[in-house]
């Protein structure tokens, strides 16, 4: 393992003496979200029995840790391609699933920490409860792996720049926008409620605001159910392209 240790500790430092560009500035960003709509919207409208307020930090918490976990490996896996820096990582003898492993936890190590960041800025705002912790840590983690392997997958596939701009802004983007994190589904139209159950990270969403107020859009076990099988098929996914040397390999 002391091929991941190497690898994880490189990651970790990577995004570390960025922090101010890695971990505080989407704290701002969501913190920006939180006055904007607390200005403009009525803060007492209740969605499931939850202040607005309220009922919109777990979303705007897990969102950062989702977006940034994406942001963390594919970001590194692109550079590290495009600057041909990526065969220094490749020419060790460090097996692919110590290679996916290390950068998986960077990147929910990173969304984490963003997500942590978030929670102490806006929670001065209005109080949260604490109904289920376990559940709220559980989302944490799977949230950040399934987005930190999805990102791996995104910065193997991408060649340039561009294309993984593209990936985050046309993808990854309106998943976790359209996911429930401003609202509850159930106040769209039926056609949207259902395509919603199509979008997995909405069940990442969902099942950490259970965590907080203990009602959800949808049972928390399906959330956490659903979530799971989605890092299972992304982690399958990211696995295959690093055993197989896919865009890494000459």
């Amino acid at each position: 393992m002391s091929g991941f240790r190497a690898l994880l500790h490189k990651e970790i430092l990577r995004f570390w003496k960025v922090g101010f560009q890695t971990v505080a500035a989407p704290v701002l960003t969501s913190l920006l979200y939180l006055l904007i709509f607390s200005s403009v919207l009525d803060t007492q409208t209740r969605i499931n029995g939850v202040r607005y307020m309220s009922f919109m930090i777990p979303g705007l918490i897990m969102m950062s840790v989702l977006q940034n976990a994406f942001a963390n490996s594919s970001s590194s896996l692109i550079q590290s391609k495009v600057t041909g820096s990526v065969i220094f990582v490749l020419l060790p003898p460090i097996g692919y699933v110590e290679f996916f492993t290390a950068y998986m936890t960077a990147a929910a190590l990173r969304g984490v920490m963003v997500g942590i960041g978030v929670f102490i800025v806006t929670c001065g705002f209005s109080p949260l409860e604490f109904a289920a912790p376990a559940w709220i840590l559980v989302f944490f983690v799977v949230g950040g792996a399934l987005m930190g392997a999805f990102g791996i997958v995104a910065g193997i596939w991408a060649d340039k720049f561009d294309q993984l701009a593209g990936f985050q802004n046309f993808l990854v983007m309106p998943l976790t926008m359209l996911s429930g994190v401003f609202y509850s589904i159930h106040s769209l139209p039926l056609f949207w409620q259902k395509v919603s159950h199509f979008n997995p990270v909405f069940y990442m969403i969902d099942g950490f605001r259970y965590g907080f107020f203990g009602v959800s859009d949808a049972a928390p076990e399906l959330s956490l159910a659903v979530g799971l099988a989605s890092l299972f098929v992304v982690a399958s996914i990211a696995l295959l392209m690093l055993r197989s040397g896919y865009k890494l390999r000459v």
